[in-house]
């Protein structure tokens, strides 16, 4: 999405800024005093996905919320540093630049290996990390293999975000978000649709999928010792619950916390209950 052009009427704008950090230029949103959050979106979101929780995290903390590489706001410097690794290597650069100690990090789906990644690399947030519906599991049989081949071969096809975009439409992304469990209002759905219309944020999506492997960090879950709580919305259909309960059990210290009636986007249907976990984490 273009900065700041597109930017009109986007959640928190107010909050916005941009810094470039090489190979990077981010889009930040930054509010509140006290203890630093970090705040880490999923795949194919961005800062609105926060919309809700951040004001409320912001009242009694100061709250950092990053677009990915490529997505949101933040233009891409590099399409091959799209996986794992490297956007957690240039995020937690990015942070070390910006001089954020997080007390807390807050993942969403993919932002959970995110942060724990981070946390392997030497970020060390004071009270640990807190994941909503955590992706923390590789596909199963077929799957295993056909997602990740598609994705690669959509990221290196000419136009075919150009495709996807175009025959996107309002009621394509509310089937999109309601296959995950969750129930948006229409304000939420739009703000979903903007991104999802646009080639620059589809296109880094592609690549993140593409180059995403959770081999090695599945493989040394037991060997990290940052305190983590997992928020696990027990009707999300996107990550299956057990995936979080499976974490859990491997991760070397850490609880989990089951909210029924809650699809992957928890945060978002009820900002309130996550934002009091949280502050209890």
């Amino acid at each position: 999405m273009r900065w700041p052009d597109d930017a009109k009427k986007w959640p928190l704008v107010e909050h916005s800024r941009q810094v470039l950090h090489r190979p990077h230029r981010w889009h930040i949103q930054e509010a509140g005093d006290g203890p630093l959050l970090l705040l880490i979106h999923g795949a194919g979101g961005a800062t609105q996905s926060f919309r809700s929780l951040f004001p409320i995290l912001a009242q009694t903390n100061r709250v950092v919320a990053v677009d990915l590489p490529g997505q949101g706001f933040t233009q891409l410097g590099a399409q091959q540093r799209c996986g794992l690794d490297h956007m957690s290597e240039d995020l937690l650069s990015l942070c070390r630049s910006q001089g954020w100690v997080p007390d807390l990090v807050i993942g969403h789906s993919a932002g959970v290996a995110i942060a724990l990644r981070m946390c392997e690399m030497g970020m060390r947030p004071k009270r640990g990390i807190v994941g909503s519906n955590a992706a923390l599991g590789n596909f199963k049989g077929v799957a295993g293999w056909l997602f990740p081949m598609m994705a690669k071969a959509l990221a290196v096809t000419p136009f075919s975000a150009s495709l996807f975009t175009h025959i996107t439409t309002r009621a394509s992304v509310r089937n999109l978000v309601e296959g995950t469990g969750s129930h948006l209002g229409q304000e939420d759905l739009d703000l979903y649709y903007r991104l999802a219309i646009d080639k620059a944020h589809v296109d880094a999506t592609l690549s993140m999928m593409a180059q995403w492997s959770l081999d090695g960090l599945l493989a040394r879950l037991g060997q990290i010792d940052c305190p983590v709580h997992l928020i696990i919305g027990m009707a999300d259909k996107a990550v299956p619950p057990h995936v979080s309960v499976d974490a859990a059990r491997k991760l070397a210290d850490a609880k989990q916390t089951e909210l029924p009636n809650l699809g992957h986007l928890a945060h978002e249907e009820d900002p309130a209950t996550i934002a009091r976990l949280i502050q209890e984490s």
